[in-house]
């Protein structure tokens, strides 16, 4: 094959990666705004902008004082946490996907999420308010991996196999910790707030929330972002990436640490939302491809669009709030199955 041939291919997928992204970026632009609209207290469009115009240039107020609260205390926060969930989870899916050479590996796979269950089911016990919450979640959820990391260094063997299992054996002992709080839990107030947690929701997102997580996603954000060329190294398989020079071990890590950040962050504010991180790097691998220079900001784009649709239809589907983690579950679900089947014709 001559390289023009080779040129001009590569320039096409080039001029069709820039066109995704971009679309994905239009489409989170379109959802944003949307999302700042509906609700169960609307807000007219031209409000909308005369309120956030307010906030950079003078103007003539022509909304109302509970509007404006609303906007600021309410739909803007929730929007954010929703983009930047989104985005995490999906980078940390991705990030973990590649880093495990496995396309099944999901952000709560070294036990991050049900850690950070059992700081939050802790701290509904102990009677914290909700940003002491936020900060029990978050903490369990690092203890947690820091805990996987240190038993699969001590672990002889593969390392990535012993962290995978070691992930999933402290994982289902922080689920039995969980399991317990539930069942010492005051049924009248504790138990249903801990139920709820687990379920998911953005429902009480504040602007303190946004404030919390934000330093902590960004810098797990940029850290995949940057290294994202480096993961497809990772997938190469660590015979053929240390001949190439690259330290996988610490690689690895700071990757595996740099997830983790993202994703106890999101689970602090939100709950538990599944399937996200699973879900969004193959739709994301199936539009794009799977290097990780395109797949990766592919999956943030994609995740902050999927979690934003998925809120605004929590919100407005019934007159009551659906946990935002059992709509992800409902689409997650039936496509793992679908990965499942698609695996196994392949064979």
């Amino acid at each position: 094959m001559s390289n023009s041939t080779t040129d001009r291919k590569q320039n096409y997928r080039d001029r069709k990666t820039a066109i995704i992204l971009i679309g994905l970026g239009i489409c989170l632009v379109i959802l944003a705004i949307f999302s700042f609209l509906v609700g169960r207290f609307p807000i007219s469009p031209d409000k909308v902008v005369g309120i956030l115009a307010s906030g950079i240039v003078p103007v003539d107020q022509f909304w109302t004082d509970q509007e404006a609260i609303i906007f600021f205390n309410v739909r803007l926060p929730r929007v954010l946490l929703a983009m930047l969930v989104g985005c995490s989870l999906s980078a940390a899916g991705a990030a973990y996907q590649g880093t495990f050479q496995n396309p099944l590996v999901s952000p709560d796979i070294l036990g991050a999420s049900q850690g950070a269950a059992f700081g939050a089911a802790v701290a509904i016990l102990l009677g914290f308010a909700s940003f002491g919450i936020s900060v029990m979640a978050f903490s369990f959820a690092i203890v947690t991996v820091l805990l996987v990391i240190a038993v699969a260094q001590a672990a002889r063997g593969n390392q990535v196999l012993t962290v995978v299992l070691a992930g999933v054996m402290i994982s289902s002992l922080f689920s039995a910790g969980v399991s317990f709080t539930k069942l010492i839990a005051d049924p009248s107030d504790q138990l249903p707030a801990i139920t709820y947690w687990l379920m998911g929701s953005l429902t009480g997102a504040k602007p303190s929330d946004v404030t919390m997580v934000l330093p902590f996603m960004v810098v797990g954000l940029v850290t995949l972002f940057v290294l994202k060329w480096r993961i497809n190294i990772l997938t190469m398989g660590d015979e053929e990436a240390a001949t190439m020079g690259v330290n996988t071990k610490a690689l690895r890590l700071i990757i595996i640490i740099a997830a983790t950040i993202v994703t106890a962050a999101s689970v602090s504010v939100t709950g538990m939302i599944g399937w996200v991180g699973l879900v969004i790097p193959h739709l994301s691998r199936m539009l794009i491809g799977s290097d990780y220079r395109k797949l990766m900001p592919a999956s943030m784009l994609m995740g902050a669009c999927f979690l934003l649709l998925v809120d605004d239809v929590s919100r407005l589907a019934t007159t009551a709030e659906i946990p935002i983690g059992i709509l992800t579950a409902f689409i997650g679900a039936p496509f793992f199955l679908y990965l499942i089947t698609r695996e196994g014709k392949k064979r």
